[in-house]
């Protein structure tokens, strides 16, 4: 039986608002039942559209601690889980009340902006990367060109992932909750599977870049297998796969790779070329199809010294004589656009030529 009373001090509970720093700061639960909305009257009252009027709420029974859903529109959650009815509570617990997340304590915690929001932000996203990799529509896929440096047509995308969970909306929180998991390989696989899955919004088969995480490289046949399938399922689809840089080394993986890419009909592209340690050398080994050189060399280039743009042009020459197309990312606006035209650059990608959107943001250009 749900009962009304004062919490007693030495049990205090605290709804430690995530996330959004303006809103970072401890609730302490002082009685029974304790109501949260958008509403008035509430005991909590949460700043969010999504949020329902009377949206929730905590109460006691039988020395039991419960969060029960008012009927909200959007749902209230549990560590990631959406409650149908009376759940319990515990220390630690991430709670969200549609777009709007709290982790419950059992003492009080001074919050800071820096640290507190990190570890609640952290701990937010490994309660919803289930919800990630099971839920249909939880991965979005947005697509980013690569043109022509000369005449500005696009050859192909890059295929990038997005997120509609709550504290996982961008790659790097994916992949920060999916490392700590040790899921990394599991995710770049969903994230190629998704953005094939979306292509039939194109008006044809456009070419597409796919990434690859650094931990696939460990495990050499389960990557090719998810490329295998990926062929099966795609037959005429133009494909090539992005190798970042660092895991280029290793000549006899990459010989293996290189191999099966052949046989698949798909290329070959180190990225961020410049941003790790590899040498040209290592390149030489197994010779990519396409050389994406990092943002990092290409920001403001038409301001480098002199030095600099001929060690550039010389790098580009190099590459070019290995047989591999050249291709400078994070082109932002034209000066830096001309100056890669001159290094010999033949193809961009960067905010200058399209950000990163849906498919449908390039119909024309499909």
């Amino acid at each position: 039986m749900e009962s009304t009373s004062n919490i007693h001090a030495g049990m205090t509970w605290n709804l430690v608002a995530v996330g959004d720093s303006t809103f970072a700061q401890s609730h302490p639960i002082k009685t029974y039942p304790f109501h949260i909305g958008r509403g008035q009257n509430v005991c909590l009252y949460v700043p969010s559209l999504a949020v329902s009027k009377l949206h929730a709420k905590i109460y006691e029974s039988d020395g039991i601690v419960f969060l029960r859903d008012m009927g909200s529109t959007n749902g209230t959650f549990v560590n990631g889980v959406q409650i149908q009815g009376p759940q319990e509570i515990s220390d630690g617990d991430l709670i969200q009340f549609a777009d709007t997340a709290f982790r419950i304590t059992r003492e009080v915690h001074r919050v800071t902006q820096t640290v507190g929001s990190d570890l609640c932000d952290t701990a937010l996203a490994l309660s919803q990367f289930d919800r990630l990799m099971t839920e249909d529509g939880a991965i979005i896929t947005h697509y980013q060109p690569i043109v022509d440096a000369y005449n500005g047509e696009t050859l192909g995308y890059e295929v990038l992932g997005r997120s509609r969970i709550y504290g996982l909306k961008k790659p790097d929180s994916m992949f920060r909750a999916a490392a700590q998991l040790q899921l990394g390989s599991e995710l770049s696989r969903m994230f190629r599977n998704v953005g094939l899955s979306t292509t039939h919004e194109f008006n044809s088969d456009p070419h597409l870049f796919l990434n690859t995480h650094p931990e696939e490289l460990n495990d050499i046949q389960s990557l090719i297998g998810s490329l295998k399938s990926l062929r099966d399922t795609n037959p005429r689809q133009p494909i090539t796969i992005e190798i970042h840089e660092s895991t280029v080394a290793n000549s006899r993986v990459m010989s293996l790779l290189r191999v099966a890419l052949q046989d698949l009909d798909m290329g070959l592209a180190y990225d961020d070329f410049g941003a790790g340690q590899s040498r040209l050398v290592e390149l030489a080994n197994v010779p990519p199809d396409y050389l994406k050189f990092d943002i990092t060399l290409i920001r403001e280039i038409h301001k480098a010294n002199a030095q600099k743009q001929e060690m550039m042009e010389k790098l580009v020459k190099m590459t070019k004589d290995l047989g591999a197309v050249t291709l400078a990312e994070g082109v932002e606006d034209e000066d830096e656009a001309e100056a890669c035209r001159q290094l010999g650059f033949e193809l961009f990608q960067g905010f200058h030529f399209g950000r990163p959107g849906k498919a449908s943001a390039y119909l024309r250009r499909g």
